[in-house]
């Protein structure tokens, strides 16, 4: 099911009240992403984004993704109070409603050098142009299910990291970018990045899991970094974007 964002002009696929399951640009519109050469604290980062889109000639309403960077993996407890906190710059630029929340994010925890706090690192908005080709942004997805219940109850081959374990976390987590994707339409061919989020090496599963299913058509950017909620341990996200700047 997709639903429209008419103030932010894109579509979207709704997830939980902190993000959606991804953004899709109206006809006549593109996303942009822009990157920080360097990461800034979330309050920063949402001030600088808000900069850039009016600097644009956008409303605010127009922003639809963003790629965050936090400093450990989170408890259950301790995620959904960040999103609380988070959800309410969104709410007070006029996209979350207090229920549906139509931007979609990637949020994921560095294990190297990570940020002393939770920090912005990429964004989207969109910005209109006549002969706009189709662009989208799926969100990140680790290896758990969708629906009610705890992390522990969700999650594919929970704790297990044996190269099985590593194999059906891999294949769910494609198959979520899939799924996700073909509620827009859209598919493998025509994804511009895909980038992946673990500390894990998955090279074994590399051929058959993602290279042969075409996930890779553009390459793979492999982040060393974990997804944001402890026990969790692969991660992806996926987009279609012509357009791209760092600042």
């Amino acid at each position: 099911m997709v639903s429209a964002f008419a103030a932010g002009n894109y579509n979207f696929i709704p997830g939980v009240f902190q993000y959606s399951s991804g953004a899709a640009a109206d006809p006549g519109y593109e996303i942009e992403r822009v990157r920080f050469d360097a990461l800034l604290p979330l309050a920063e980062g949402f001030a600088a984004a808000a900069d850039y889109i009016q600097a644009a000639g956008r409303p605010l309403t127009s922003f639809c993704a963003c790629e965050l960077r936090s400093p450990a993996a989170f408890t259950e407890a301790g995620f959904r109070a960040f999103n609380e906190h988070y959800v309410k710059t969104l709410a007070a630029w006029g996209i979350y409603d207090g229920t549906t929340n139509p931007v979609a994010r990637s949020n994921v925890c560095p294990e190297i050098d990570p940020p002393v706090e939770p920090s912005f690192y990429a964004f989207c908005f969109t910005r209109p142009r006549a002969d706009a080709a189709r662009s989208f942004v799926i969100a990140g997805s680790a290896e758990a299910r969708e629906g009610s219940g705890s992390y522990v109850e969700r999650t594919v081959r929970y704790r297990d990291l044996s190269p099985d374990g590593i194999k059906d976390k891999v294949r769910f987590t494609v198959s979520q970018m899939e799924g996700r994707m073909s509620a827009f339409g859209v598919g493998w061919k025509d994804v511009t990045a895909v980038q992946a989020y673990t500390v894990h090496d998955f090279h074994a599963v590399m051929a058959d899991e993602l290279v042969r299913r075409g996930a890779v058509r553009s390459g793979l950017i492999w982040h060393f970094a974990r997804p944001p909620v402890i026990d969790l341990e692969f991660e992806m996200d996926c987009r279609r974007v012509l357009r791209e700047t760092v600042i």
